[in-house]
């Protein structure tokens, strides 16, 4: 009885390790995906996903010394292949002449507008520094490039945003 119980706590364990990593970096995670694709139950399922396919391989991906990075980039890429799909599937609507209800905030619009505009290493930099807070180090960690990349991608990116958001204006 005894070896059955602690069978079921070390199975238990790694599971309890993933539910506080979980807990831990969902939220933020969901926060900058959101602002990326401008859509809180799209950037969810993201999240989602990734998180899933991170339990899957959890005895691996628990071990790296920074298992977030490794949910994070899975997250930013399926947001990036959703980002892209939503695209194809606008421009079908657009073609079969169906009407596009605009969001009930025009100032967010815009600026989701905005920010579809740009290249998406531009975009990922903007919403990383400006509305995570993340610094130019942890967004070149992040992106696995160096830091004047970063910068560069973050003046390129205010410039077009503002050309974009003061032509709008």
């Amino acid at each position: 009885m005894a070896a059955e119980v602690s069978v079921v706590v070390a199975r238990a364990e790694p599971f309890r390790e993933f539910d506080e990593f979980y807990a831990a970096n969902y939220q933020g995670l969901c926060l900058q995906l959101l602002v990326y694709l401008g859509d809180l139950a799209e950037a969810q399922d993201v999240v989602q996903e990734a998180f899933c396919r991170a339990l899957k391989k959890w005895q691996q991906i628990g071990a790296y010394d920074e298992p977030g990075a490794w949910v994070r980039r899975v997250a930013w890429n399926l947001a990036i292949h959703r980002f892209r799909r939503q695209g194809t599937v606008t421009r079908f609507l657009r073609r079969q002449r169906l009407e596009v209800v605009p969001g009930p905030d025009p100032t967010r619009v815009a600026l989701i507008a905005a920010l579809a505009t740009l290249p998406p290493n531009h975009r990922r930099a903007v919403v990383l520094h400006h509305m995570v807070q993340l610094s130019i180090a942890e967004i070149a960690q992040q992106e696995d490039v160096a830091e004047g990349t970063v910068k560069s991608w973050l003046s390129r990116g205010r410039a077009a945003l503002a050309a974009q958001l003061d032509q709008e204006a």
